[in-house]
């Protein structure tokens, strides 16, 4: 797998690439594509949070877990759906909190590519899944990259707020050195949490006012 990323990503991450557990992860996905099995997002995809929000343009980091696994729904960032594909029930609640906490009014589509495109990291733990079998490949390597990924934007920056929402976000704030970022924590958006601390969180309007308040544009979270 010829690894396509954002020549800053490629810079930070270049050491992981030859590692035994990175290119057994890709000889692992060389197999699922011989075998036909169907992995999403399409390979294009697979490193697109770093190639649409480059390592110098990062200013918020939003964990996810693991791509979504229905047809045409991962796009290779965390929470987004393409243009077209109907918002799934804790994007929804994402839009809820944004709407109460903002004023923002829900968006049209579920693409979250502009605030990609603004310095929100939206990085999914595991960067690809197979079709309809969620955290199917949890296991083969991309924990320890990802992990990599946010501890490097630790060391190497500044000012950054992570957002960890639900416990497995939550179990990366060790990565982070809380003397020099913002880590913010509330329940998964999902609906069987979003009530115990998602809705009302106010993430949005804490993460621009951290921004401000250290001389950083803050993002406009409208997708109009």
């Amino acid at each position: 797998m010829d690894v396509k990323i954002d020549s800053s990503w490629k810079n930070v991450l270049k050491p992981e690439f030859g590692k035994p557990y990175f290119l057994e992860a890709v000889g692992f996905l060389r197999m699922e594509k011989a075998a036909c099995k169907t992995i999403y997002p399409p390979g294009s995809l697979f490193f697109n949070a770093f190639n649409t929000t480059p390592f110098e343009s990062v200013k918020v980091v939003l964990l996810g877990q693991d791509p979504y696994h229905g047809h045409g729904q991962a796009h290779g960032l965390c929470f987004s759906v393409p243009d077209g594909i109907a918002p799934p029930p804790s994007l929804v609640n994402i839009f809820k909190e944004l709407h109460n906490d903002t004023g923002v009014p829900f968006p049209g589509s579920g693409n979250l590519t502009r605030w990609a495109q603004q310095g929100v990291l939206l990085l999914n733990s595991s960067l690809t899944v197979r079709a309809n079998e969620p955290m199917s490949h949890a296991k083969i390597g991309w924990a320890q990259f990802t992990d990599m990924i946010i501890t490097k934007v630790s060391e190497l920056k500044e000012n950054i707020i992570f957002l960890l929402w639900g416990k497995f976000a939550q179990e990366k704030q060790a990565l982070i050195d809380e003397t020099k970022h913002l880590v913010l924590k509330a329940a998964h958006p999902s609906p069987f949490s979003a009530n115990n601390g998602f809705l009302g969180c106010r993430h949005f309007s804490k993460t621009n006012d951290y921004l401000v308040k250290n001389g950083i544009d803050p993002i406009d979270w409208s997708l109009q």
